[in-house]
């Protein structure tokens, strides 16, 4: 994979932002009262052995429903808040220069723009299930959905979440019809090879493992896929040599697939190497899982390069899946 000059960052905070509450979409629109034309003669008042029960009932769910509407109102506030919370020391920076090497994603991109509902499965290890985070909230596949539906609050929009700690492409694979396939995704964003680096598992073997998976999810339906390579922290860089090849091997596999690749190696490195943030401002004690900065800032430039797509369909420049693409950061 070539020098990359990755996206964002920010710094970890010293207290954990307020916990991001994800919505399923509501209808906000405020209930109107309509102008009478004319004054009505007065009626009797109705007494209350005169008020049907069904009359009570309708009463009661349209106050029950304006109470809904409210709270969602207030959900929707306090995400907003809780992402900007945790980029207000560090923000999450689009890079300086350089690009990234990205398939295009236009399955995901065109639902979207068409309105039509989304389901994004988030494949993978411990990162993906959150470990090191300071809530569910605030791991990586919930702030996806965060930011998705704040810049698209009135579409459907699911994330799953199907990370399992200590995994790797072996245990995946086992899984990968009934947790991917059989989910009938949209998106697949599939992070390994961090735990076969940790294992001393041989990086050919892992890279044609998933390989066979892209082949079996394309096969399948055509998803869009995004592969995320191993993260750059100090456990991973005591084995550097067998990173380099998992980086490299993934790159390659995403480049013959024709699929996606964010590479999470390259990314995190510019944080600390170009941006200057030390490793501990974004990995956690045990010097391999992210925090919730990182998790925060991973999820916002996965979710820039989705809306980038969106954007790339309503202008019409309908990429293909097979044709791979130069995006900025």
């Amino acid at each position: 994979m070539s020098s990359l000059r990755p996206f964002c960052l920010t710094a970890w905070l010293a207290a954990p932002a307020a916990a991001l509450l994800l919505l399923t979409p509501v209808s906000l629109a405020p209930v109107q009262a309509q102008a009478t034309q004319a004054t009505p003669a007065p009626q009797p008042a109705a007494s209350p052995a005169s008020t049907s029960p069904s009359q009570t009932t309708v009463a009661a769910t349209s106050h029950e429903q304006r109470g809904v509407t409210a709270r969602a109102i207030d959900k929707v506030k306090q995400v907003a808040k809780s992402a900007g919370d945790i980029f207000s020391r560090v923000p999450c920076l689009t890079p300086k220069g350089g690009s990234k090497t990205m398939g295009s994603l236009p399955h995901v991109a065109g639902k979207l723009a068409a309105g039509k509902p989304v389901v994004i499965v988030a494949f993978g290890s411990s990162s993906t299930a959150g470990y090191g985070a300071s809530s569910p909230d605030f791991n990586y596949p919930n702030r996806l959905a965060a930011q998705l539906r704040r810049q698209y609050p009135t579409a459907d929009i699911t994330v799953i979440n199907a990370g399992v700690g200590g995994e790797d492409a072996p245990e995946m694979m086992k899984r990968l019809q009934k947790e991917v396939i059989d989910v009938h995704p949209d998106l697949v964003i599939w992070q390994v090879g961090t735990n076969a680096v940790l294992r001393n598992l041989d990086p050919g073997d892992t890279a044609k493992m998933v390989e066979d998976g892209i082949s079996r999810i394309q096969a399948a339906g055509g998803a869009d896929i995004v592969l995320v390579d191993p993260q750059y922290s100090p456990a991973v860089n005591q084995r550097k040599e067998s990173a380099g090849k998992m980086v490299h091997l993934l790159g390659k596999v995403a480049e013959l697939r024709h699929v996606g690749i964010f590479p999470r190696f390259e990314v995190m490195r510019d944080w600390h190497e170009n941006q200057s943030i030390p490793v501990e401002s974004f990995v956690i004690a045990d010097g391999l899982h992210m925090n919730d900065w990182g998790y925060a800032c991973f999820a916002q430039l996965l979710g820039d390069d989705i809306i980038r797509s969106v954007g790339q369909i309503k202008l019409g420049v309908n990429v293909p899946a097979d044709v791979r693409t130069y995006r900025p950061m």
